[in-house]
């Protein structure tokens, strides 16, 4: 067990019924305390696990999801397997009964680790909402659940912010910042565990001869344990490992991005890049970094006041006809 000297700052006078835009537009981690301390889900677990459990299964809609199954062997890692062929646990199809059923059963107490991932709640568990929700200010969200035991989720980053709540179990997040990206070791792009680019460091058991530049990474690190009840907002693209501390866990978090959806993932801009960029000699590679500061990266509002404001197209800026337009355009030139 890694010891960390920077913990998360905390906000104890946040209600879920009114958090303040201060908490929802910072730049940094924070530990909402008691957030979501009134949730009757949270009142469930904090009875028993098995409380918990039955307090969800009245929502089940009956609809299978996704759960990941992997053997003792794993310790709860979700990750690669030896080769990077494929992954060290299966990938099921299971109601939730099954899996509620598997999280108290022998097997998982033998050491077996199921793992729900993010799983959309009002399709999942339609009504759950009602009593057990954030307000958000009116921001366009998404909230999925994760359920499961002790598991640990590799670092990655998500593209939105995020507010992660704990409803039953704790949990342990450790938060990395943006720029600690080279010092994490993240696997391949396109071949993950859950879609997402992850770290390929074990953050719990470091191995520093293979991972050298880590410990820039864990010198940088945030952690925040979250009791039931609480929760943490993570900003845009902070990597965050997530570790499950308990027998049985379940997490609510909400998704929103800070600008609209029609203006797509730069995800997608980073696979074009490599595809257009990344073989080009140094000295044009050095031209299009210069290019790309200039035509996207700079924050400089008159850059294009030169250019008639009805001659300036792509320029002048975006709305939702326009990218649908640039998106078509983009297709093209794919092809």
């Amino acid at each position: 067990m890694v010891d960390y000297e920077n913990e998360v700052a905390v906000v104890d006078d946040c209600s879920g019924d009114a958090i303040p835009d201060s908490v929802l537009t910072s730049t940094r981690p924070l530990h909402l305390k008691g957030l979501i301390a009134d949730w009757p889900a949270v009142s469930a677990g904090r009875e028993t696990a098995v409380e918990a459990a039955k307090y969800i299964r009245q929502f089940d809609s009956g609809a299978p999801l996704t759960a990941y199954v992997g053997g003792p062997e794993i310790e709860g890692r979700i990750f690669y397997n030896e080769d990077f062929t494929g992954f060290n646990f299966e990938r099921t199809r299971q109601s939730l009964e099954q899996v509620l059923n598997n999280l108290f059963s022998p097997s998982a107490q033998g050491g077996n680790t199921y793992y729900v991932g993010s799983t959309l709640i009002d399709h999942w568990l339609p009504g759950f909402r009602e009593d057990n929700d954030l307000n958000l200010a009116g921001r366009e969200h998404l909230a999925s659940i994760w359920l499961g035991n002790q598991s640990r989720i590799a670092p990655h980053y998500d593209f939105p912010n995020n507010i992660a709540c704990a409803v039953a179990g704790r949990r342990r997040f450790t938060l990395f910042p943006p720029d600690q990206a080279e010092n994490l070791y993240v696997g391949p792009l396109e071949f993950t565990p859950s879609g997402q680019p992850i770290s390929l460091v074990d953050v719990v058991n470091p191995d520093y001869q293979t991972h050298p530049k880590y410990r820039v990474a864990e010198a940088a690190a945030l952690v925040v344990d979250l009791e039931p009840g609480d929760a943490v907002f993570i900003p845009s693209m902070w990597w965050h490992h997530v570790e499950a501390l308990d027998a049985f866990n379940v997490l609510v978090n909400y998704w929103w991005r800070s600008t609209p959806a029609w203006q797509g993932s730069p995800l997608n801009a980073l696979h074009h890049a490599i595809l257009s960029l990344r073989e080009l000699p140094p000295e044009q590679k050095q031209v299009w970094r210069d290019i790309f500061e200039y035509y996207v990266f700079s924050d400089d509002e008159h850059a294009f006041d030169h250019i008639p404001e009805q001659a300036r197209g792509v320029l002048s800026g975006l709305d939702e006809v326009s990218a649908a337009a640039l998106r078509a355009q983009l297709v093209k030139f794919l092809k």
